[in-house]
């Protein structure tokens, strides 16, 4: 929960989590390495020095920690899981539903849970998207369309396969059809995460949402292009959003684009935990302002109840979530007790 200095509460839902293990007992080969390691580089050059971890720490966290990080030291009310597998990267995959289930059995009120599929898996996999929507009640999945299998080295949306897939999803009820498009990370292709084949899939599935993660970086431009002709095209800031620290210029301009293009209604907050934790993003994203020189040519501001939007609100609107009940169901399990307890010490 944020709270502005007058005292409003703003309700936030973390659009892009992960509970992942890349420790060297993991690593299956060098790419596992590779992966990892470039993850880290990207949370050593856009953290603030005091938000830098030991790569021992990065690689592997424990569920304690990530509980606090977003939800006692961060603000965070929700977060939503999103796994990605790299089975060809790591033993036991990287960042999967079942280690990912865990958290959200734990802290039920706390964890939204999305599936994953690979149209490359054929009928086995659509056997498991079954599986995987019956057992977790999913809303959502995470799509990596650069993940490695085998000799393939990543797959289109736009694919014939991944028609079925998506039809699947939406026989299942699943909705929210979350898809990296953002940086490449070692050694994964760049061009595999292209954005053109998100046109194609928002246009013919009209029933579906598609959270662009990353708004398409470092292809704003065409994501924009897109997003502002697809109704059900959203754009996540996870990545974007650390560039407030080490860029702010350069956030403001993308922040600028997307309010112009694709509209606060559209835009969802995501810390892509454990690259980068929640409180100091949140700090600095309520006290940003695009620059005057930014703003001035597409119009955009900042207003308090875009940030609103962006935190919380429209993720809410894609997942069903009734804020106030919500906010009560925390409550009444002691999850806002740490807030009360420094309420009360600072009188």
């Amino acid at each position: 929960m944020y709270r502005t200095s007058t005292g409003e509460e703003i309700f936030v839902i973390d659009g892009h989590t992960h509970f992942w293990d890349a420790s060297p007992a993991n690593q299956k080969n060098v790419h596992g390495k590779q992966f990892i390691e470039c993850f880290y580089a990207y949370h050593s050059n856009l953290s603030p020095p005091e938000e830098r971890w030991s790569l021992e720490k990065f690689s592997k966290y424990d569920g304690q920690t990530m509980y606090d990080d977003l939800f006692v030291r961060g603000y965070d009310d929700m977060a939503i899981m999103q796994p990605t597998y790299l089975y060809d990267f790591y033993t036991n995959g990287f960042n999967t539903t079942e280690r990912n289930s865990a958290m959200k059995k734990k802290h039920p009120d706390r964890f939204i849970l999305n599936g994953a599929f690979d149209p490359r898996h054929g009928s086995k996999g659509l056997e498991d998207l079954h599986r995987l929507a019956e057992q977790h009640k999913l809303q959502g999945v995470k799509l990596y369309t650069a993940e490695w299998q085998g000799d393939s080295k990543g797959y289109k949306l736009s694919d014939k396969a991944s028609y079925q897939y998506l039809e699947a999803a939406q026989k299942l009820g699943i909705k929210n059809i979350h898809v990296h498009k953002g940086p490449t990370i070692l050694p994964l292709n760049r061009d595999a995460f292209d954005v053109a084949d998100i046109d194609d899939v928002a246009t013919s599935f009209q029933d579906l949402n598609f959270i662009v993660e990353h708004c398409g970086l470092p292809r704003l431009d065409d994501f924009c292009w897109i997003a502002t002709q697809e109704t059900n095209v959203y754009a996540g800031i996870a990545v974007a959003l650390p560039f407030i620290h080490t860029r702010p210029a350069y956030f403001g301009h993308v922040m600028s684009e997307l309010l112009f293009w694709v509209g606060p209604d559209k835009i969802l907050y995501g810390s892509d935990y454990g690259i980068w934790t929640p409180k100091w993003l949140i700090d600095k994203f309520m006290a940003f302002e695009i620059p005057e020189d930014v703003s001035k040519e597409t119009g955009s501001v900042l207003t308090l109840e875009t940030k609103k939007k962006i935190l919380g609100l429209n993720a809410a609107r894609l997942y069903n979530i009734d804020v106030v009940a919500q906010k009560n169901r925390i409550a009444a399990s002691g999850g806002y007790a740490h807030l009360a307890a420094a309420a009360q010490a600072a009188e």
